[in-house]
């Protein structure tokens, strides 16, 4: 569906919210920094920015929220003969499919940036870490219903700490060897392929040391 100029306004402005913030978070600190000089650097009136984020610790990552709906439907509609790791996968997917289209093209700079914005902040990291494994944990249960009386909370759980850690961690490295977005990309999807084949599966390649 095209989008409408409305939702194309609203998405600019969303953007221009989030660099401003991202940029006044590096210059001078996440905690330093104040939701009214987010809003000036960005041009709008803090009521707007308010529209959009319900606080300066949600700027990063309620977009990523708004979207984790996606990967909840695609559980919802297991398909006969997928096994819980082909379902994993496919959310995965599904979820990369909805979301990657809606993220503006970035410069290697502009991902190293945000990273470093949230190492470097203790708050950052705390709500980073409680949105992860709040969705582990959320999928997780969706997967045991998925599959009532074949799969147990304990599979189902260590099956999605695998998979969103290796994409977690996967694309966080991406980013610190200052690759490009469609690398961050790739990275997403090698974690993704190491995490639903094994560790078992990765070879050493010909000229690494023992």
């Amino acid at each position: 569906m095209q989008e409408s100029r409305r939702e194309r306004k609203k998405r600019e402005t969303r953007q221009r919210i989030v660099m401003a913030a991202i940029a006044l978070f590096e210059e001078q600190g996440y905690e330093q920094t104040t939701v009214a000089q987010i809003a000036a650097a960005a041009d709008v009136d803090p009521k707007t920015f308010s529209n959009y984020f319900g606080g300066k610790d949600e700027v990063l990552f309620v977009d990523a929220e708004r979207d984790f709906d996606v990967m909840f439907q695609a559980i919802a509609a297991r398909r006969p003969d997928e096994g819980p790791g082909e379902l994993l996968g496919r959310m995965v997917q599904e979820y990369a499919a909805h979301r990657r289209p809606k993220i503006p093209d970035k410069e290697p700079e502009e991902l190293s940036a945000a990273a470093r914005v949230v190492l470097n902040s203790p708050t950052l990291q705390a709500k980073g870490l409680y949105v992860l494994l709040d969705l582990q944990q959320r999928i997780a249960g969706e997967l045991v219903k998925a599959y009532p009386g074949e799969l147990d909370p304990i599979t189902a759980a260590a099956m999605t700490g695998a998979l969103l850690g290796a994409v977690q961690h996967a694309g966080l490295a991406s980013v610190r060897l200052g690759r490009s977005q469609e690398e961050l990309w790739e990275a997403s999807r090698r974690g993704v392929e190491v995490a639903l084949h094994g560790l078992l599966s990765v070879r050493r390649r010909p000229d690494e040391s023992a």
